[in-house]
C-alpha cells in the first residue's frame, strides 16, 4: 500500500511538496503496472469533498485497468480528534478518543458507536474503504508523545469495550477497521515516527494491559485489519535482527514472527489481515533499507507493507520499479517465504471480496451526507458531554458580566474561545493573548485590568502523526523550539494573576496530565481533550471543543466528563 501524497514530474522527489489532488498519469501507470493493492490518503490529498471524490474515482479507474483486477484498498487515518485527514470544515472530525473515554461512566459505549458510524458513513461516500482506526493503545505513560489523547484512556477493559464498539460500527457501515498499534503503543516515551521505542513490561503485564484490548476485541468483534507497532517488546521476542549498519538489535514487533504470527495468529486466533505501520517511519527506516524492511516484514507473516518506498518524482518511479524487481528476485531466491506470501494473498483477497470496485454514490450524495447537521449535532454533543471539571473553588459557572483575559497557545485558539463566549453573552468584555507572540508587560497589564483569567495549554507538543507522517518531522523542530517555553511562561503569568488577586480558570486542551502542575495556580480547572478548529475564516473561528468550553464556563451546560486517566 503506497502513499501518493506529493508528486512533481520534474526535479528531485526529496524536495517535492506539490500535493496530489488529481491522479497524474505516471502514478496511474504505477498502479496499473505493479497491480498495487492499496493507497493511503493524507490531508494533502483530501482538500475538498468534490476533489476527494474525483481523486478516489481516478484511483479506482486506474485499478480497474489492471487485467483481472480486484478492488483497491483506499485507506486513511480518520481517527477523529488529533488525527483527521478530511477537511475539518467540511467533514465531521469529532473531539477524539479520550473525549469518548471521558463520557464512558455516564454514556457507556454510546459515543464510540455513534462516532464510528458517522466517520465510516462519511468515508464510504468518498469510496474510502479502510480506516486506520480505532487506536486501542492503553495510555499508561503521561509522557507518551504520540498516543496520549488518541487513546480512550488507561483502563484496558474500558479501552477494549470502546474499541470493540467502534470496530463493529465502522464495519457495519461498510468500512474496514484497523486496530492499532499491535501489541501496544501506550507505554512509550518515544514516538515511533522519530525513533524506535522499547517496552520493558514483563509478559504478565503485557497481557494484562498492552494486549488486553486486542485480545478482547479479537474475541468479540474481530476487525478486518490489525496494524503493527514499530516497537521492541523483548519479553515477547528478544531475538535479534541485523540492521543496515551491521548492528544486531532486538526485532521490532513489525518484523517479529513470534509476535505477528505465533502470538497474534496462533495464540490469539486472529484470522484477518495485518498491515505494517508506515515503513518510512524512523522506527524502521533509520535502521533498515526498504528492501530489507519488507523482507523482514513479510517473513514475520505480516500481509501488507505500508509505504515502504516514497514516490514523489519520475526518478522515484524508476527506483520503485527496481525495488519491485528486487523484491520478486528475493522470492525466487527463497529469501521471502512463498508459503507465507500465499497465505497473505488469500487473507487479502478474502477481505477484498467485501469491497466494491466502483463508488456507488454520486458527489451530490457525498456532499449531502458529509458534515450534515445531524453529524455536526453529534460532534457538538460529544464535545459537551466530555468536558471535565477537575477543580472548582466556587468560580464556575460565571454568573455575572465580567472583564476576562484569555491566554492560549496561539491566537486562533484565543479567538475561537472568545467568539464562543460572546455568542452566549455578548455583554462580556474579553481580551486575549497568544503564547506564540508574547509581550509579558502587555499581558500582565491585561491581567491586572481583568476580573478573571482563563489560561489554556496543550500538552504534549504536536507530533508527526498529527500533521501527516514521518517526512514532516523536520517541520516540527522549529515548532518545538518555539513551544518549549510556553508552559513555564504560562505558569509565570498565572502566578502573577494569583499575586494580584485574580481568579484563574485553567483549561487543559489536550492530555490532562499537565493539570497536576497547573492546578496549583488555578481556582478552577477544566479538561477538553481537544482543540479542533473546524471553521477558520475572516469572520469566524470555531470548533466543537471551544463551543463546549464556553457553554460550561458560562453555565449553559454542566461538565459531565470524568477523567479517563490518573493525574498525579
Amino acid at each position: 500500500m503506497l502513499d501518493f501524497r506529493y508528486f512533481c514530474e520534474k526535479g528531485d522527489g526529496s524536495t517535492c511538496r506539490t500535493p496530489v489532488t488529481t491522479l497524474p498519469a505516471p502514478l496511474a501507470k504505477v498502479i496499473e503496472k505493479h497491480k498495487i493493492g492499496g493507497v493511503i490518503l493524507f490531508s494533502e490529498n483530501t482538500q475538498t469533498i468534490s476533489q476527494t471524490f474525483q481523486l478516489t474515482s481516478e484511483f479506482l479507474a486506474a485499478n480497474q485497468r489492471n487485467e483481472k483486477s480486484v478492488p483497491l484498498f483506499i485507506a486513511i487515518d480518520q481517527e477523529g480528534g488529533r488525527v483527521a485527514r478530511l477537511n475539518r470544515e467540511e467533514a465531521t472530525s469529532f473531539t477524539g478518543n479520550m473525549s469518548i473515554g471521558a463520557t464512558y461512566p455516564r454514556k457507556g459505549t454510546y459515543y464510540a458507536t455513534e462516532v464510528a458510524s458517522v466517520i465510516a458513513t462519511e468515508l464510504n461516500h468518498l469510496a474510502i474503504n479502510v480506516n486506520f482506526a480505532p487506536t486501542v493503545d492503553v495510555n499508561m505513560n503521561p509522557s507518551n508523545p504520540v498516543i496520549n489523547v488518541r487513546s480512550f484512556g488507561e483502563d484496558p477493559e474500558i479501552v477494549a469495550k470502546l474499541g470493540a464498539a467502534q470496530v463493529t460500527a465502522m464495519e457495519n457501515a461498510g468500512v474496514i477497521s484497523a486496530l492499532k498499534h499491535f501489541p501496544g503503543h501506550g507505554d512509550t516515551h518515544v514516538d515511533s515516527h522519530t525513533g524506535l521505542p522499547l517496552v520493558s513490561h514483563d509478559k504478565k503485564t503485557i497481557f494484562a494491559t498492552d494486549l488486553k484490548p486486542f485480545v478482547e476485541i479479537i474475541k468479540t468483534a474481530p476487525p478486518g485489519m490489525i496494524m503493527t507497532a514499530h516497537i521492541q517488546y523483548p519479553y515477547l521476542d528478544d531475538s535479534t535482527v541485523t540492521s543496515a549498519s551491521g548492528k544486531a538489535m532486538v526485532r521490532p514487533a513489525t518484523m517479529s514472527k513470534k509476535i505477528m504470527t505465533e502470538l497474534l495468529r496462533d495464540e490469539l486466533g486472529y484470522k484477518g489481515v495485518t498491515i505494517t505501520d508506515a515503513l518510512d517511519m524512523a522506527g524502521i527506516s533509520a535502521f533498515f533499507d526498504p528492501l530489507q524492511a519488507v523482507i523482514e516484514t513479510f517473513n514475520a507473516g505480516v500481509d501488507i507493507a505500508l509505504m515502504p518506498v516514497p514516490i514523489r518524482s519520475i526518478a522515484d518511479i524508476h527506483r520503485f520499479d527496481a525495488f519491485m524487481d528486487n523484491l520478486t528476485e528475493e522470492v525466487v531466491k527463497g529469501r521471502i517465504s512463498k508459503t507465507l506470501l500465499d497465505a497473505s494473498l488469500q487473507r487479502v483477497l478474502t477481505l477484498k471480496k467485501s469491497l466494491k470496485s466502483i463508488n456507488p454514490y454520486s458527489v451530490t450524495q457525498a456532499k449531502s451526507v458529509i458534515g450534515n447537521p445531524s453529524h455536526r449535532a453529534l460532534e457538538k454533543a460529544l464535545a459537551l458531554d466530555s468536558i471535565t471539571l477537575v477543580k472548582n473553588d466556587n468560580v464556575l459557572p460565571l454568573t455575572s458580566t465580567q472583564k476576562l483575559h484569555i491566554i492560549t497557545p496561539d491566537s486562533r485558539k484565543g479567538e475561537a474561545l472568545k467568539q464562543a463566549m460572546l455568542k452566549i453573552n455578548s455583554a462580556l468584555s474579553i481580551t486575549y493573548s497568544s503564547l506564540q507572540a508574547l509581550d509579558e508587560t502587555v499581558v500582565k497589564h491585561h491581567i491586572e485590568q481583568a476580573n478573571m483569567i482563563i489560561a489554556a495549554h496543550a500538552s504534549p507538543q504536536q507530533s508527526a502523526v498529527e500533521i501527516g507522517g514521518a517526512e514532516d518531522v523536520e517541520l516540527l523542530k522549529s515548532h518545538r523550539l518555539q513551544a518549549a517555553k510556553q508552559p513555564t511562561t504560562l505558569m509565570k503569568l498565572m502566578g502573577h494573576a494569583q499575586d494580584v488577586g485574580k481568579k484563574t480558570v485553567f483549561i487543559s486542551l489536550r492530555a490532562p496530565y499537565e493539570i497536576a502542575e497547573f492546578s496549583k495556580l488555578s481556582d478552577a480547572v477544566l479538561a477538553s481533550y481537544a482543540y479542533n478548529i473546524d471553521v477558520d475564516s475572516e469572520r469566524e473561528v470555531s470548533g466543537p471543543a471551544f463551543t463546549a468550553l464556553a457553554e460550561v464556563i458560562l453555565g449553559k451546560h454542566q461538565a459531565n466528563g470524568v477523567l479517563p486517566v490518573t493525574i498525579k
